[in-house]
């Protein structure tokens, strides 16, 4: 009989952990932002996975991070005032920025950028922003130069290097450069 009871104890306790569990999950999924199919996306850097989150300072101080941009296709931008290729691929990223901010897309309504500066001084990096007239909001650094934070998240060996995410933080395309940028955002039209 005490066997009995025990046996009942532990199924009950294990009923209530399983329903426990799955209300937590099911809380969480409601909380998290995306589709169904889109929770079950590994975190990575491969075209597929969820993109990484990134937290990191503006100019003006205050912490912009990737995920707030969710319902947006994002390009995330590495480069430096000091990159001269970077400095070069700027008015491209100008002239897709004005075509396509106001867009709606497959993956998201809206295109921004999200700019990761690998500089090491605000001064250069303020210069670069306005002297290319990169006129989106989120401009991030922490002046680290090559050992900066979100370089080593994203493993950046190189820049110019970038990620297009849609709207739910999945990685659609890599580092695009030139019409190659133009023509994919154009592609994602809805």
């Amino acid at each position: 009989m005490i066997r009995k009871v025990r046996i009942y104890t532990l199924i009950f306790v294990a009923s209530i952990l399983v329903i426990s569990c799955r209300n937590s999950a099911s809380s969480t999924a409601d909380n998290l932002s995306g589709d169904a199919v889109s929770l079950n996306v590994p975190t990575g850097l491969e075209i597929g996975n969820r993109a990484p989150d990134l937290t990191f300072q503006s100019p003006d101080g205050k912490q912009l991070t990737l995920s707030d941009l969710k319902g947006k296709m994002v390009l995330i931008d590495f480069w430096a005032s000091w990159c001269m290729p970077c400095r070069v691929e700027n008015p491209n990223l100008v002239n897709v920025y004005k075509t396509y901010k106001n867009n709606k897309f497959k993956g998201g309504e809206g295109f921004t950028i999200y700019s990761v500066s690998l500089d090491k001084t605000k001064e250069a990096w303020l210069e670069a922003i306005e002297k290319d007239k990169l006129e989106w909001e989120n401009h991030v650094s922490d002046l680290k130069g090559w050992e900066a934070e979100p370089a080593a998240i994203y493993h950046i060996e190189a820049i110019p290097a970038n990620f297009l995410i849609d709207g739910n933080g999945i990685i659609v395309a890599k580092n695009l450069r030139a019409e190659a940028l133009g023509d994919t955002i154009m592609n994602l039209l809805q």
